[in-house]
């Protein structure tokens, strides 16, 4: 399904666990949406990978993958994104080729840098002394982009309980310090020209020969935006984690872009929080949980199970705690499939967008899918 001008739309699915609802509530629900979005059109269907966070049940990509591939038929499945700081480069690698040779053409390796060590790095930024203050909104071709996200990671409590979970998680501490690299060796392995520091060829049959299509994914202009240029492989900006930073982060990976024979051309993917209803009153309730469940990401608690409109009207708000979700709330896209469509159109313009990634999340799954299913058909008509 694409349009306007052509451009795909695909889904991100974080298989958000409700309240009052499980894990396998939530992957159930995963699979049935996975085969709606391929009923309704959609390009790629991803999952993300989360650990430790009540609220999302997508912890093990490559086994979700497998699962909704094998309940899917045409769509392609991918991660978005394995975050390598937690595996062995030659284990993605594995993993995905073994993906890849039971669904032929359908596997995406959707890759992220995070892990121990960038948990770190973003924890120290946390706490570095003159924190700029909130400012306004801008606009650019009619796209929001809002001031910098803040949030409590540099609190001793939070950074004693991140501790606690990268321990448990045993991520690499050298991960992402040579990112382009690791990515490298993922692409040696696949491609059968695998060598060691001291020119030992090595092979990994399961890995060679993959034809997964692989992309980086990032929220900066930084490590993962540099090394998808460098290697000429598509790219994935996330406006719906960081959209004070996707246009610094597109224009970087442009920059950084070096032509292969298999893609002469920049090839980029911009991800949105998106919820639509028939109208744009009850878009908006369905929406209302978003803001407290962004509140407990940036707490530093993790995910909450995501609330009813109810439960989130509930919540006692100060402007201390709006200002830490402001970012994300005023970058949301609801409202009816015009509206909607209108928003979409602007985010694929401001960015030049090849592909847009949506992510929705709504308590009820009834109306998550039906969600997507209108954004689909508003979509396909332009």
């Amino acid at each position: 399904m694409t349009s306007p001008s052509g451009t795909p739309l695909s889904v991100l699915d974080l298989s958000p666990v409700p309240s009052g609802a499980t894990g396998r509530d939530a992957l159930r629900n995963s699979l049935d949406l996975a085969r709606r979005a391929e009923e309704f059109g959609y390009h790629r269907y991803w999952v993300a990978e989360h650990h430790f966070a009540e609220g999302v049940a997508s912890s093990a990509p490559a086994v979700l993958i497998a699962l909704i591939a094998s309940a899917t038929r045409t769509i392609r499945v991918g991660s978005g994104a394995v975050l390598l700081g937690y595996y062995a480069p030659v284990t993605v690698a594995e993993q995905f080729g073994t993906l890849s040779a039971a669904h032929p053409g359908r596997i995406d390796l959707g890759i992220g840098r995070s892990g121990p060590g960038h948990v770190k790095e973003f924890s120290a930024r946390q706490t570095a002394p003159g924190a700029a203050p909130v400012a306004p909104n801008r606009e650019v071709r009619g796209l929001i982009i809002p001031a910098p996200a803040r949030t409590r990671f540099g609190d001793p409590a939070v950074r004693e309980r991140l501790a606690a979970q990268q321990a448990l998680l045993h991520g690499r501490e050298d991960a992402g310090k040579n990112y382009l690299g690791e990515v490298r060796e993922i692409l040696d392995l696949i491609g059968g020209s695998f060598t060691t520091g001291d020119d030992l060829a090595l092979r990994a049959p399961a890995a060679e020969g993959a034809d997964a299509e692989i992309w980086l994914l990032g929220s900066s202009a930084g490590a993962s935006s540099t090394a998808a240029g460098a290697l000429g492989l598509p790219f994935v900006a996330n406006y719906h984690v960081s959209p004070s930073s996707v246009l610094e982060t597109v224009d970087a990976y442009r920059a950084a872009f070096v032509p292969t024979a298999e893609r002469p051309r920049p090839h980029v993917m911009v991800s949105a929080d998106v919820v639509v209803a028939e109208d744009g009153e009850t878009a908006r309730r369905l929406a209302s949980p978003y803001a407290r469940w962004v509140l407990s990401i940036r707490s530093g608690a993790g995910a909450i199970p995501f609330p009813t409109p109810e439960e989130a009207a509930a919540f006692a708000w100060t402007d201390e705690l709006r200002d830490l979700v402001a970012d994300r709330v005023d970058t949301q896209i609801v409202g009816d499939p015009e509206t909607v469509v209108e928003r979409l159109t602007a985010l694929r313009e401001a960015t030049g967008a090849d592909e847009l990634l949506i992510t929705t999340i709504a308590h009820d799954h009834g109306e998550r899918v039906r969600s997507y299913e209108l954004l689909a058909d508003a979509w396909a008509k332009g």
